[in-house]
């Protein structure tokens, strides 16, 4: 049978860097092919060479048999090729149904598309509101939107990178049914994750690259978790060390009765949320995408504001009313749960970045940046984090995904702050940088950090948190200890099916 997709000796290099270096790989129709890898490893890069979004320096590439000459999207689009990026390539200016239709080749009949993007969300349990406009969505919802947009095509071979990170356990249940039915009709999978047992669970085979090469295949379903971890990262995986808890007396955090309306039609109104965060524990938040996380997030970490003081306190202090700035200053601190564009500014270099929340960590004196302290800053964040990249002059958007956001992860830290919020840490992280961040978060609390942990992976939640809160429909459940709970009760809070009485409790630790 011919391969539906066939790399030979593929190459590419950028300044400083070989991405790809002399990858040779095909795969079937109606194959199921992950490509796995540490952040850097070249994944990013060789998928955006098969979709034309990057052009290979050597090398070439067939599609049924056929030499793909110089292409771009458009012409891969044309050729059944979709691709579904680990960040999102939507105008977020416009609605959902907009977006889609500039993917669509036929004339634009926006009510007939919208009928169908609902038909097609539905049926794949990613259900979208297809009039939305795309700033107001989650990050979850707009990776269903990029999902979607591909489907709408009946692709030949899908790629998707990463597409899982901010799906919850019962959407990826749903979309690894759509990928196998996809499969089974000939269409082919190229998939790119850091979750083993997703890879164990779908992939047919594998392939594995390390610091641009392939240094290795697999069949995924006849090798461990640990086997190819270790094909990933050449060494054993660290392990984690969760010490028992120390609650401080005193809350750092408290929010009181907070209730807030929906900033538009499509948002989310929070009613009457009440919890505590204590210097040296880890509090995780668990919810379904579109459930309130971003409206209560931008009010706690200061990007909205709130007219009742009171219902927030830092440190003792009343704060809601405070803005960003004024939070830091109360020994605050907050990752984003968007890297580029929030997170970080995707061409300044990583020094201009540190500066952005490391102003006061005396990078500006007198009012001007001092350049060298801030590229000592840059550079002692990249060695301790490990981060991939050329130094404190690369620019955040040249760093692959999970090495930008353990960098803007480790700026936060090096700022040693009193209170931790921090929303999907292991992002598109992989697994020796993802345990190497929750450890650090662990190790942070224990030296008396209140962390707040905002994450929709419910393994990272039950393997760092303390206690756990679940939001759902803009409330938010009593804590529940996390040591007396299990999935499936955070899993029936988070879908309103709970009533979340077992294992609650108050802060003492149980070991």
């Amino acid at each position: 049978m011919t391969p539906r997709l066939e790399l030979r000796n593929i190459t590419k290099s950028y300044p400083g860097i070989v991405a790809n270096d002399d990858i040779s790989m095909s795969i079937m129709p109606g194959e199921i092919h992950a490509v796995l890898g540490e952040n850097g490893a070249g994944k990013s890069t060789l998928m955006k060479i098969i979709y034309g979004a990057a052009q290979a320096d050597s090398g070439e590439i067939y599609c049924d048999g056929k030499l793909i000459e110089a292409h771009n999207p458009a012409s891969s689009r044309a050729l059944g090729i979709e691709m579904v990026y680990q960040h999102f390539a939507l105008f977020e200016s416009v609605s959902v149904v907009e977006n889609i239709a500039l993917s669509v080749s036929s004339t634009f009949d926006l009510d007939a598309l919208a009928r169908q993007i609902k038909d097609l969300s539905d049926r794949y349990g990613m259900p979208i509101d297809a009039r939305r406009l795309v700033h107001d969505l989650s990050v979850g919802e707009r990776q269903r939107v990029e999902i979607v947009r591909c489907l709408l095509q009946a692709p030949k071979l899908l790629i998707l990178d990463e597409p899982t990170s901010v799906l919850t356990p019962q959407a990826v249940v749903k979309l690894f049914e759509t990928l196998r039915q996809l499969a089974a009709e000939g269409c082919s999978i190229v998939y790119i994750s850091h979750k083993l047992d997703e890879v164990q669970e779908l992939c047919h085979s594998a392939t594995v690259l390390r610091n641009g090469k392939v240094t290795g295949t697999a069949k995924p379903r006849e090798t461990t978790s640990l086997e190819l971890a270790r094909m990933m990262v050449g060494s054993k995986l660290p392990e984690m060390h969760v010490s028992p808890a120390v609650p401080s007396d005193e809350p750092q955090l408290e929010v009181r009765n907070l209730s807030a309306p929906a900033r538009d039609k499509y948002g989310v109104e929070l009613r009457n949320i009440s919890f505590e965060v204590h210097r040296g524990e880890i509090v995780g938040l668990a919810g379904v995408s579109g459930n309130g996380q971003a409206e209560l997030v931008s009010l706690l970490s200061g990007e909205r504001t709130h007219s009742t003081s009171e219902t927030i306190r830092i440190g003792g202090k009343a704060a809601a009313h405070l803005n960003a700035s004024e939070r830091r200053r109360l020994g605050m601190a907050f990752v984003p749960e968007e890297r580029l564009g929030r997170g970080a500014v995707p061409p300044h270099t990583l020094w201009e970045n540190a500066v952005l929340t490391g102003h006061r960590s005396g990078l500006v004196r007198h009012g001007l940046v001092d350049r060298g302290r801030a590229s000592t800053f840059a550079r002692s964040i990249i060695e301790r984090f490990k981060v991939k990249a050329n130094g404190p002059q690369s620019s955040a958007q040249s760093l692959s995904g999970g090495n930008l956001q353990k960098f803007i992860v480790g700026r936060e830290i090096a700022l040693e702050p009193k209170l931790f919020l921090v929303s999907q840490p292991t992002w598109g992280v992989d697994v020796g940088a993802a345990a190497f961040i929750r450890q650090t978060l662990v190790d942070l609390s224990r030296a008396g950090t209140a962390v707040l942990l905002i994450s929709e992976e419910l393994d990272e939640l039950f393997e760092i948190c303390d206690r756990l809160l679940v939001i759902c429909q803009g409330q938010v459940s009593p804590p529940l200890i996390r040591k007396q709970t299990n999935r499936e009760e955070v899993g029936l809070l988070m879908t309103n099916r709970g009533n979340g009485t077992s294992g609650r409790g108050e802060l003492a630790i149980q070991d």
